[in-house]
């Protein structure tokens, strides 16, 4: 949905309601879970080093169940308090050039995985409201062989609608931005929590 001024609060929660029962928008639901990009799809990888050992992981899980990935100053995650959890519906806010865009997401699945690499996270899928069909993985993980402490976004998406495939080139450029910035705030959320 594009809008030309911010909704507010009410607008967006009306939104989501609206949104929580409807079907995903795309077929291949839980796909992230695989290294394989379904058939049809641009696929993107993202991940970026955040630290070393347990410290550094516990403040990456803390980071992601704080939705912190989406502090980036142009986005924002409603409801702010949205649990990680399967079923939990949200709407993802973003400004840019002068317009809003506000979509949909359902949580498809989470990760708290304690083997060599002790992994954590969440996927979630596009629902009709959202401009784009696809999937997203957010995770932070551990390996402790090295010790290191990684961040990644995983997704595949396409546009929603065969209209928008003028556009896509723009979204492109927006889900890049997104990631990048994402990669970022996550950093600086486990390197800030030496501050506090």
């Amino acid at each position: 949905m594009f809008l030309l001024r911010r909704p507010d609060d009410q607008a967006i929660a009306k939104f989501i309601a609206l949104e929580r029962d409807l079907p995903f928008s795309y077929g291949e639901v839980g796909a992230t879970r695989t290294d394989a990009t379904p058939k049809g799809y641009v696929a993107d990888l993202y991940r970026v080093k955040l630290g070393e050992g347990e410290v550094a992981f516990r403040r990456a899980v803390d980071a992601l169940w704080g939705w912190r990935q989406f502090g980036i100053g142009w986005t924002s995650l409603h409801p702010s308090s949205a649990g990680i959890e399967v079923g939990s519906t949200v709407a993802v806010l973003a400004r840019h050039l002068g317009f809003w865009s506000l979509n949909s997401a359902r949580i498809v699945y989470t990760l708290d995985e304690d083997e060599s690499l002790r992994r954590f996270g969440f996927a979630y899928g596009t629902l009709p409201g959202h401009s784009e069909k696809g999937e997203e993985l957010f995770s932070v993980e551990w390996n402790r062989t090295d010790d290191a402490v990684h961040y990644a976004v995983f997704a595949f998406s396409r546009p929603s609608h065969p209209l928008a495939w003028p556009g896509y080139p723009f979204a492109r450029m927006l889900q890049r931005r997104f990631r990048r910035d994402s990669t970022r705030a996550m950093v600086e959320a486990v390197a800030g929590a030496d501050s506090l």
